[in-house]
């Protein structure tokens, strides 16, 4: 009785030794980690409200003492609406179709998978994950010179369309794969056909899915950078990460300018990822995890 009242509190003693002690090591990164991202994000923010005059007579990370939007307004002025138009039409114009073209992609991958020539379709998806947007540049830019489509809206929206598919395929079969087998031969016997099928049984039941790789594919095209800036010359044809880099050299001396145009680039998108990043991060864990 003794030796197990003894035990137990050495038992008690160990327990609470490992759960107290303090993870100063895992802290110090943390802290460290956050130092890296927030510092870089708060002087953006701070200068970009700073004269020009100011910026280099004042500390770069002390706040600024007589706030102004005229950095702001000039890169607004500056035709910044366009470039906002172009990358809008550019995100929707590709993810739309590659959202709804990979939807029913996987439903036929995973309701005839049985087949070779879907196996090898799919088999064609999984290969488009291992090549690189860089490794295809100067194909993709001869076959838009070829179709005529050089430094247009449409030869920017067609190869997004192309590198948003395979991700996008992998992701909604997985969530296709799970729902039973039941539901899909309770249609049938009902007398509903494929696309029916396809659109009120497999639609709502992999709408987190569907969700999460339009955020993903719309943050991935938004940013995009290589594209616009092969395939594109003219400046009305410029998306913001593109005008950004214009931005640059056309204010290279006037610093808070250049970064009033960076928070302005970034901020839909930070708005988006802000609203769906639950939906993001939820949607590809359960998926590859299934």
């Amino acid at each position: 009785m003794t030796m197990d009242v003894t035990q137990a509190g050495t038992h008690r003693r160990v327990n609470g030794t490992r759960g107290e002690r303090p993870n100063w090591l895992g802290g110090l990164v943390s802290l460290l980690w956050l130092a890296v991202v927030i510092i870089p994000i708060y002087w953006i923010v701070i200068t970009s409200f700073k004269a020009q005059s100011s910026y280099y007579a004042t500390n770069p990370l002390a706040p600024p003492t007589e706030p102004t939007l005229a950095n702001y307004r000039m890169v607004i002025e500056s035709d910044f609406p366009l470039y906002f138009l172009n990358s809008l039409i550019v995100t929707i114009g590709a993810v739309v179709p590659a959202v709804a073209f990979s939807f029913m992609a996987a439903y036929a991958v995973v309701r005839g998978g049985t087949g070779r020539f879907l196996r090898g379709v799919n088999s064609l998806f999984l290969m488009g994950l291992a090549i690189p947007l860089q490794a295809t540049i100067i194909p993709v830019y001869l076959i838009i010179i070829r179709l005529h489509l050089y430094d247009s809206l449409l030869g920017l929206i067609l190869p997004s369309i192309a590198f948003a598919i395979p991700l996008s395929v992998l992701v909604l079969s997985n969530f296709i794969r799970d729902v039973p087998k039941e539901l899909f031969e309770s249609m049938r016997l009902d007398g509903a056909s494929e696309w029916m099928t396809l659109w009120r049984l497999a639609f709502p039941l992999t709408r987190p899915a569907v969700v999460t790789v339009t955020i993903y594919n719309a943050l991935q095209i938004w940013n995009g950078f290589l594209l616009p800036l092969i395939l594109t010359q003219s400046p009305d044809k410029r998306t913001l990460p593109l005008a950004l880099w214009s931005f640059q050299g056309q204010y290279s001396v006037n610093v808070p300018a250049v970064l009033a145009s960076v928070v302005l680039t970034t901020l839909p998108i930070l708005i988006l990822y802000v609203v769906g990043r639950r939906q993001l991060i939820s949607g590809l864990t359960v998926g590859f995890s299934k």
